[in-house]
């Protein structure tokens, strides 16, 4: 039978104490970069593997943090997961990724996963339904909770998102100073904070110039290029024949405009398309997407910073704290034309 290696071992073979082992095989800050790779290097070659589970009994902490979203495909979570990564690195954090795909139980399936591994605290949007209870469950559990994109009624820890309100009600009014008035939206749902915020921010704008929004003219669905190009059949087919559209994100503007193409018409001339998120892709697309920046980034680099605070100790308050959106102007918006 092979001999267990300890971290003596690896100790003596350094002229380092035990303890430095121990920190450095755990990411401390502690140690310095380059004892921490000789230890590390070390540790590798001599074949030791180091037990995260056992060394969490001993530390109270895991290093693990959990991070759940709707929909990882989406580009808009994948801004935000790089920027959560790129913050818990820093605080030697590693995280667990899992979708939950709006479904409730899939979700706390992936917060009682957490629960039993010791996990130290989840990033979640939280899933169309979610009771602040279980958010709150989590916490009492040990298991602190920041909410990222979404937030949840009731649940009392911090909520990182952009105000989604605010930023439709810029692409609007930028369509109502072109001169539109028949004025679409399309895409997403009013089930969550995320989609009753951005239909109020729509009707408030309309509203505030005169406008009234037909309900015709709101067409929900899923937040994809796919669900965006099948729109299109249905928005050029409208009798009040709208000349620009509000659309929940960037992926919806973006199918929306090739349903337009195809059926013969000009985006960004016959008609107006705004977009949501400012992702990559929305520069380059054709025409280039005017939409609006959310700050996922910044969404994703506060949150990840409110949980590692709360881990340390730093009271973070509650509740949801709002990242003013931009709007970018390009292409695919201009003034009407009567179709």
């Amino acid at each position: 039978m092979a001999q267990k290696i300890k971290l003596s071992t690896i100790a003596d073979a350094l002229g380092v104490s035990t303890a430095t082992v121990s920190l450095a095989l755990r990411d401390s800050p502690l140690v310095a970069d380059a004892t921490r790779d000789r230890i590390k290097e070390h540790a590798r070659a001599i074949g030791y593997i180091y037990n995260r589970r056992a060394a969490s009994l001993r530390t109270s902490r895991s290093g693990i943090v959990g991070v759940v979203v709707h929909d990882i495909m989406n580009p808009f979570f994948a801004e935000i997961l790089r920027s959560i990564e790129s913050e818990l690195d820093r605080s030697r954090q590693t995280f667990l990724l899992s979708n939950h795909y709006d479904q409730l139980e899939k979700q706390r399936t992936f917060i009682d996963t957490l629960l039993q591994l010791g996990a130290d605290g989840v990033i979640m949007s939280p899933a169309i339904g979610t009771p602040p209870q279980d958010i709150m469950m989590a916490e009492e559990n040990g298991l602190p909770a920041v909410l990222i994109a979404r937030s949840v009624e009731g649940a009392d820890v911090p909520a990182f998102r952009g105000d989604d309100a605010y930023g439709i009600g810029l692409a609007t009014n930028h369509l109502i100073s072109l001169g539109h008035r028949r004025i679409a939206m399309i895409g997403g749902t009013d089930q969550t904070s995320t989609g009753r915020d951005r239909f109020r921010g729509y009707v408030v704008a309309m509203e505030s110039a005169g406008l009234e929004p037909l309900p015709s003219w709101r067409l929900p669905g899923p937040r994809t290029k796919q669900a965006g190009f099948e729109a299109s059949a249905t928005f050029l087919a409208l009798k009040d024949k709208p000349t620009a559209a509000v659309c929940w994100n960037d992926l919806v503007a973006i199918g929306l405009m090739n349903g337009i193409a195809r059926a013969g018409l000009v985006p960004g001339v016959d008609i107006s398309v705004t977009g949501y998120d400012d992702l990559e892709e929305a520069a380059i697309a054709t025409p280039a997407l005017t939409t609006v920046w959310n700050g996922q980034r910044e969404v994703g680099r506060l949150a990840a910073r409110a949980l590692i605070d709360r881990l340390n100790g730093i009271e973070v308050h509650g509740g949801q704290k709002l990242i003013r959106p931009e709007l970018h102007i390009r292409q695919s918006t201009g003034k009407p034309v009567e179709r």
